[in-house]
């Protein structure tokens, strides 16, 4: 791969997942047509696709899975990370005005439709991964990337997560809480990212478990640099308010680890994390590219 340029590997793989999201989101026509105005705003915004892509990439270490697999979990990562973002910003959760630099959906389309709006694109989601047995998979992968994906979504990951956020004692917490909230929040959906997309490929088991294990790394790596930029950076770069964990005494790691400390933190998240792929040898350098796009990122 000494050709290999990532800038151009990057885009081609964000348009294959745009492509993958715009073929299986319903159109702005499709009534109720407030409901997938809905959706698509929330969805079509301009996120860095980095779930999507990680399922492609994953899918590829297996060489002989099915692309159109690996594709359509693309959107339904896409999708339930979009859900949760919704819902996340809502006034009852942590009460965001502003998402990559436009009004949030319950701003723009009001509280009522942007929870449902929510609620169906994590339905929309479930929904397509029932279409994986046509797109090459067998039913037992099928039955396995949905159980993984529910337990993901549910008390276990991302809702387990987000009550944890809303209910910790910020000033009373320490590590292991945090790691806690943001295993299940950021973390469990960007390893199922990986998981699912290796088994899209048809890896090994070994190779799922090194897969795994990277998704752990980065995924903490991940919320640690969003809990940084929250205090560097400004809001035309973030397209959302900064300083808000401080305002709404948010328990994060600069604040218990300091900026310096979380910085180290982050290096050595990101390192263990590509020494969890040395088993995968050469086909994971791209994985191993986009982790260091995640200490790099400005937003």
């Amino acid at each position: 791969m000494s050709d290999f340029k990532f800038p151009d590997f990057y885009y081609e793989q964000k348009k294959r997942v745009e492509a993958a999201i715009e073929k299986y989101l319903p159109s702005e026509n499709e009534k109720p047509e407030i409901l997938s105005r809905a959706m698509r705003y929330s969805l079509l915004d301009g996120g860095k696709r980095l779930r999507g892509i990680f399922v492609l990439e994953a899918a590829r270490l297996g060489g002989g899975g099915s692309e159109k697999a690996a594709e359509l979990l693309s959107a339904v990562v896409e999708m339930i990370h979009a859900y949760s973002l919704v819902h996340d910003d809502l006034p009852a959760m942590d009460d965001d005005d502003y998402r990559r630099g436009k009004p949030t959906c319950h701003r723009e389309f009001g509280e009522d439709i942007a929870i449902l709006a929510g609620d169906a694109l994590l339905t929309r989601a479930f929904e397509l991964i029932g279409f994986l047995d046509g797109a090459g998979l067998s039913c037992e992968t099928v039955i396995r990337i949905i159980k993984d994906f529910g337990k993901m979504a549910g008390n276990e990951g991302l809702i387990g997560g987000q009550v944890e956020d809303l209910t910790v004692n910020a000033d009373r917490a320490g590590i292991e809480d945090l790691k806690s909230i943001h295993n299940k929040k950021t973390g469990a959906l960007i390893t199922d990212c990986l998981v699912a997309g290796g088994l899209a490929g048809g890896v090994s088991e070994e190779q799922l478990s090194a897969l795994t294990d990277f998704g752990k790394k980065i995924g903490l790596a991940f919320q640690i640099k969003d809990d940084l930029l929250d205090l560097s950076s400004d809001f035309e770069t973030l397209g959302k308010d900064v300083n808000s964990d401080i305002t709404e005494n948010k328990l994060t790691y600069p604040r218990l680890l300091g900026e310096e400390e979380s910085v180290r933190l982050l290096n050595r998240m990101i390192e263990e994390a590509e020494k969890e792929l040395l088993i995968v040898g050469d086909g994971a350098s791209r994985l191993v590219s986009l982790a260091r796009v995640i200490v790099e990122r400005d937003h």
